[in-house]
């Protein structure tokens, strides 16, 4: 993997596939780069060069004491200008939500694809106090339960669900992953609702949803659309229940660039 450094000198790690105009792909919640290993191959099919991230408390990148939304977003802007500035980003879940705020701040984003953002718009949000409750559980060491408390108040995931998450074997490779929780919770919190700024980014959007999918998703994409006044919605019947399925979303992509 190949690294650049954030503003605040952060270490993000990021993994370039392929030739063509290249194609950024930001995960969300609990996401690490090789999770998008097999959109970036149907990019690549397609003629572009893929970029996958690990965004920072993941994976190979790095981490700072009481990061928050911002520092995220430099970090995509930083790996934008790294592969030569003006790349299309595909954002997912939270991962959208956060593509849309680098932008509003300046990042060098050539056009955005929007996929199912977590958009509440003020509406059912979580605790208030959810990032410093994670960031407790986190710093106490109790790694499980953080992983399982973002799981049920911020995605909301059922219980019997989170459950047998935690008595699978997939429950362990997530328990690396709780400090992103608490930036994910204070992500989402920011900015339950868009701020005017990124509602009127410049760049091309394109908001992605599957027709099968969790109901305020559904509600979030549509929203989302409605108020951006040259934002495209775009339902993608093969993708399902918040899974984009890699074909579809990369004939996307490649029918609007």
């Amino acid at each position: 993997m190949r690294t650049t450094t954030s503003a605040d000198g952060t270490s993000i790690a990021f993994d370039q596939v392929g030739e063509g105009p290249p194609v950024v792909i930001v995960g969300g919640a609990f996401s690490v780069s090789s999770d998008g290993d097999a959109l970036a191959r149907a990019l690549v099919d397609r003629g572009f060069s893929a970029v996958t991230v690990d965004r920072r408390g993941r994976g190979s990148s790095g981490d700072k004491r009481d990061s928050a939304p911002e520092d995220e977003a430099d970090d995509l802007a930083a790996v934008v200008e790294a592969v030569g500035g003006g790349a299309i980003v595909l954002g997912h879940s939270s991962g959208a939500v956060l593509a849309l705020l680098a932008a509003s701040r300046g990042a060098a984003i050539g056009g955005l694809f929007l996929s199912e953002p977590p958009f509440r718009f003020g509406l059912d949000d979580p605790d208030p106090l959810l990032a410093e409750r994670l960031q407790q559980l986190v710093d106490a060491g109790r790694n499980d339960d953080a992983v399982v408390t973002f799981q049920l108040e911020g995605v909301e995931l059922p219980p019997e669900m989170v459950e047998s998450i935690r008595r699978s074997d997939v429950f362990a490779n997530l328990l690396p992953l709780a400090q992103s929780t608490v930036y994910d919770a204070k992500l989402t919190a920011q900015v339950s609702t868009p701020t005017p700024e990124m509602l009127a980014v410049s760049q091309p959007v394109t908001i992605l949803r599957g027709e099968q999918t969790f109901p305020m998703l559904i509600t979030a994409a549509d929203r989302l659309a409605s108020e951006m006044d040259a934002a495209e919605l775009v339902i993608v019947p093969e993708s399902v229940m918040h899974r984009p399925d890699p074909d579809a979303t990369a004939r996307v992509i490649q029918e609007r660039v």
